[in-house]
């Protein structure tokens, strides 16, 4: 009878923390403050926050402020709350010309171009492996390879092998490399335009190698063309005006608060969400040419502001780290900036709570990508649930989405990440009607709906960032190995005041 009692005393006592925890939740999480929100960061006069531009550095002033005003402190490796730092980007030439055997090939991209006009022999080595070049002497001369590899011909297995082969061919001598492609021209379209036109954190390698007058086309042709090349002595004319290319100044933003455990605020929840957008573009039927962004990402960085919100008015046991993302739409970039240059010991991070997405088509939901991949699906489960909202996994994990948002850059290193979204039970045109879409502004969304989906990310990352088992990789799963490599007893470093 006794043991009976305690266990319902204890019940009685969970109970009261919880409805604790959901009132406050309930009250920081406002709609008014959400609308103003997502209004301001949507707003025409951002222009689409792209990446590098002014009206994006004007974004990242809004979100520091509003840290600023919750009481949550600067990045403590900057005391800002900017981790400013530079993009290299590059933009096609404006000529280019590439001739084999005096065939001019009408399907070109320029990996690799300064400004040049060159004419001679050319040399055909199979896929341009290290065996390949046993025994020829290639210096001076144009290599010409199949793409991709003898397993693969595919875009995925030519982008992999490229810098590889790039580097072979420098190494022995040669004065350029011509890969040769068999992709759909749909396919090779879409690829055209993505590395026309590319942004990348700057790597001191490829700075160097960029310095030499080293050349590297992509030349979509036909297995025929292909194969004759294989039989033949081969003559080049190439001509191009060289590849653009500029320097992008961007910031992550990021913030602090400090826990309320003695041991548990050495443990950090990282709060997180991107804030870029893809800027202007082609117009639309109505002839906008804003992408304001309003759900991808206006809505996953007014979740991380809720966060901030609640958090600085009752702090958790554990402490939290804020990060707005920048050029996640450039590829993931301001987050893996942020994870070769931590503010503290990676380790720290017990846990990532990433929110993005493009878009909801089913109200009732909390769609939350890798939710039952971390021991927290319980709390996220429970805290989508005490406001009306059924919290699912990934619906199309064919898609690969746990590996297409800045929750992998974390995940990659050991640290916990789902990304918790809107809900969408499918792909459907309710998604793509505004996903990457000028019509995705502020003024086509649901703030009821938005209203319970906040309460439900902050009761949820309340619940997470207050239990006393730390979260971690359900066993088994793909990062788990990593985790554990993280993890090691390595001490940790508190918060710098």
């Amino acid at each position: 009878m006794k043991h009976f009692v305690t266990l319902s005393l204890l019940a009685i006592i969970s109970s009261t923390f919880a409805q604790t925890d959901v009132e406050k939740t309930a009250e920081t999480v406002d709609k008014n403050k959400i609308e103003g929100h997502i209004y301001f960061l949507a707003d025409d006069l951002l222009k689409g926050r792209d990446t590098g531009t002014p009206e994006n550095k004007i974004a990242a002033s809004y979100l520091a402020n509003a840290l600023r005003s919750y009481g949550i402190k600067p990045d403590p490796a900057t005391n800002s709350y900017y981790q400013t730092f530079n993009l290299t980007q590059t933009a096609p030439p404006s000529m280019i010309k590439v001739g084999l055997n005096g065939e001019k090939q009408p399907h070109i991209i320029a990996v690799k171009a300064k400004a040049t006009k060159l004419s001679g022999d050319a040399l055909y080595l199979d896929y341009g492996d290290e065996a390949d070049y046993k025994g020829k002497d290639v210096k001076g001369k144009l290599i010409v390879v199949k793409g991709g590899t003898p397993e693969s011909s595919e875009a995925r297995a030519v982008f992999a092998a490229h810098k590889y082969k790039q580097a072979l061919a420098m190494k022995n001598g040669a004065i350029g490399l011509v890969e040769m492609t068999l992709l759909e021209e749909e396919l090779w379209s879409r690829i055209s335009h993505f590395m026309g036109e590319s942004v990348q954190i700057p790597d001191a390698e490829d700075s160097e190698n960029m310095s030499t007058n080293f050349i590297h086309f992509w030349v979509n042709t036909t297995a025929e063309k292909l194969d004759a090349m294989n039989t033949s002595k081969l003559s080049y004319e190439i001509e191009t005006d060289g590849k653009k290319e500029e320097t992008l100044v961007t910031q992550n933003v990021i913030g602090v608060l400090e826990g309320t455990d003695p041991k548990l605020k050495e443990e950090y929840i990282m709060y997180s969400a991107h804030y870029d957008h893809i800027g202007i573009g082609k117009p639309d039927a109505e002839g906008d040419s804003i992408y304001n962004g309003a759900r991808d990402n206006g809505i996953g960085t007014t979740a991380v502001l809720s966060m901030a919100e609640n958090l600085g008015k009752y702090p958790t046991k554990r402490s939290a780290v804020f990060i707005f993302f920048t050029a996640e739409e450039k590829g993931l970039l301001g987050s893996k900036y942020y994870v070769q240059n931590p503010s503290f010991p990676l380790r720290q991070i017990v846990y990532g709570f990433n929110t993005d997405g493009g878009g909801y088509n089913n109200t009732a939901l909390a769609t939350v990508t890798g939710l039952s991949r971390t021991t927290a699906q319980e709390h996220i489960i429970a805290g989508a649930g005490a406001f009306g909202l059924k919290a699912i996994d990934d619906p199309v994990p064919e898609q690969g989405l746990f590996d297409r948002s800045d929750n992998v850059s974390f995940a990659s290193v050991g640290i916990p990440s789902p990304t918790y979204s809107t809900g969408f039970d499918a792909f459907d045109d309710e998604i793509n009607k505004y996903y990457h879409q000028a019509g995705d502004e502020a003024d086509s969304l649901d703030y009821e709906y938005l209203l319970k989906f906040y309460q439900g990310y902050v009761l949820s990352g309340r619940l997470i960032a207050n239990d006393p088992v730390k979260p971690f990789w359900v066993k088994g799963d793909k990062y788990e190995a990593a985790g554990n490599v993280l993890y090691s007893n390595t001490p940790t470093v508190p918060i710098k005041e």
